[in-house]
């Protein structure tokens, strides 16, 4: 069975912002998480190439389309190789494959007569291109989000019979598990009560897109050709690469996650459009928040644009990629705080884990001729009951893509462990040799919950995880599945232990 994953395919209006990464991240550790349980994972991103928009960024920067294109889209690979983003496709809909495969999905769409031609009026956001509500009909009227005047459009265009999808929508869209979290759904449900209507599929006197067949001076609309990259992603550069291979391949998704603010395209157009071309629809659409900095949105015009490159050249991927995850609950708006950042990061990483690793592991050395103690009795019930219930917990929160709360079992995990450690003090026992064995009870069972630690962080943190494992000298020494090495107890005897090394450096403020 196939586990199917996307992040939006971004628009290449830009280089990444915070938000995409933020995204992509997520993705990432689900995806990480899926294949440690031996599923495997196509995990889809890649890039929303068309549109006006497009088309007018290129005209002003005095190159063409396809070279604006490359850029950016050459800017996203390169951040997602270096914040080591484990995606399997990567898909561009500039792409002749892409393009292939919408002209192929088009045609079923017409077999179900779900086609027609029809005069589209109203007013238009390039930037979200889409069209947007003007009741008072001004000229001056602006997007709400990208604070740009409206334009008129008063043009032919082909359009798709939305309605007729009326009552499959609403029945999609009430399944429990469709749409998350419940405050989107909510917010879906009420739009289309109200009646879905039919939208324009085709732009006139446009360039950059994918032309219609048997409509020369139409173009299909930027969103009936970037939604299919979902599935057009499944199949490039395979050998079988046309519509069906990728629905056999890899569909229906298992979850798209994307911004809120286009959840209403993932959860009514993208399925309708697939029920009239007789395809299943994803099996959810996770809209998570937005995020701000300091309280206040993100904004050029602010001046407080958080670029990812610099805090990933500054701070590094894992600690960005812990405070993501560990302090946002996925579908929540996301605030990033300097100083909240910075504490987290020392706090939890540095402090509760990482020193928790270190003096562990130097007591062991220490006391034990380099290696993990040589006892009979390994197992402190106590920690073994509580490091089952925070798998067990992990699991299932990593299962609902709650993964701030799964992260956070973690930490809780290791904060446990370091009372235990400060109360059974080992280091005043050991002054006494009768106490040698109790000793060797402690640190044993302290270094295994380090183990079932790196383990749990595997999926969300991968380069601390690995530096973790290293210093126990447990990186992929055997051939046990991700689930098995979970077992209480595996930390082998009088077993040699690497030189302790701080597994994360303290952040300064600045």
């Amino acid at each position: 069975m196939t586990f199917t994953i996307t992040t939006p395919l971004y628009y290449v209006n830009d280089k990444p912002h915070l938000g995409s990464v933020y995204t992509t991240i997520i993705c990432d550790s689900i995806a990480r998480y899926k294949r440690l349980l031996g599923e495997k994972v196509i995990f889809i991103t890649g890039v929303d190439e068309h549109g006006l928009k497009i088309q007018r960024t290129a005209s002003e920067k005095k190159v063409s389309p396809q070279s604006h294109c490359d850029e950016i889209s050459d800017s996203f690979i390169e951040n997602w190789k270096k914040w080591e983003i484990s995606f399997d496709k990567f898909i561009r809909t500039s792409s002749e494959h892409h393009a292939n495969i919408v002209n192929e999905f088009y045609q079923k769409v017409i077999k179900s007569d779900d086609i027609y031609m029809g005069i589209q009026k109203g007013w238009y956001c390039v930037g979200c291109e889409e069209f947007k509500d003007n009741p008072d009909n001004s000229p001056l009227a602006q997007c709400p989000i990208h604070k740009k005047n409206l334009e008129w459009r008063d043009e032919e265009n082909l359009f798709f019979r939305l309605s007729k999808y009326q009552n499959q929508i609403e029945e999609l869209i009430n399944k429990e598990d469709f749409i998350e979290p419940k405050e989107r759904k909510n917010e879906i449900i009420n739009f289309v009560s109200k009646g879905l209507k039919d939208f324009s599929i085709s732009r006139t006197n446009l360039d950059w897109g994918i032309k219609v067949p048997d409509h020369n001076s139409h173009t299909f609309y930027v969103w009936f050709d970037a939604l299919l990259g979902y599935i057009s992603a499944i199949s490039m550069e395979e050998s079988k690469n046309t519509l069906e291979d990728s629905i056999v391949m890899g569909w229906p998704a298992n979850i798209h996650i994307i911004g809120k603010d286009i959840l209403r395209f993932h959860a009514i157009y993208w399925p309708a459009m697939l029920l009239s071309a007789g395809i299943s629809p994803p099996k959810k659409v996770f809209g998570h928040g937005f995020l701000t900095r300091e309280g206040q949105k993100m904004g050029k015009s602010l001046g407080n644009i958080l670029d990812p490159e610099i805090l990933l050249t500054k701070y590094g991927n894992e600690a960005v990629r812990w405070y993501l995850l560990k302090d946002i609950a996925l579908g929540n708006d996301g605030d990033f705080q300097n100083k909240r950042f910075v504490d987290i990061i020392n706090n939890d990483l540095a402090n509760t884990i990482g020193n928790l690793l270190n003096r562990s592991s130097s007591m062991s050395r220490k006391w034990f001729n380099n290696k993990t103690p040589n006892l009979e009795d390994k197992n402190d019930s106590k920690i073994k009951d509580y490091a089952n219930k925070t798998i067990d917990k992990y699991i299932s929160f990593f299962e609902k893509y709650k993964i701030d709360l799964a992260s956070n079992e973690i930490l809780k995990f290791a904060i446990f462990i370091n009372l235990y450690l400060n109360d059974k003090q080992p280091w005043t026992l050991i002054k006494d040799d009768k106490n040698i064995e109790d000793v060797k009870f402690i640190i044993y069972n302290v270094l295994e919950s380090c183990r079932i630690i790196g383990l749990l962080l595997q999926p969300i943190l991968p380069n601390l995880s690995c530096n973790i494992l290293i210093q126990l000298g447990q990186l992929n020494n055997d051939n046990k599945s991700w689930k098995e090495k979970l077992n209480w107890g595996l930390l082998p005897l009088d077993y040699e232990l690497p030189e302790p090394k701080p597994i994360i450096n303290k952040l300064d403020y600045d």
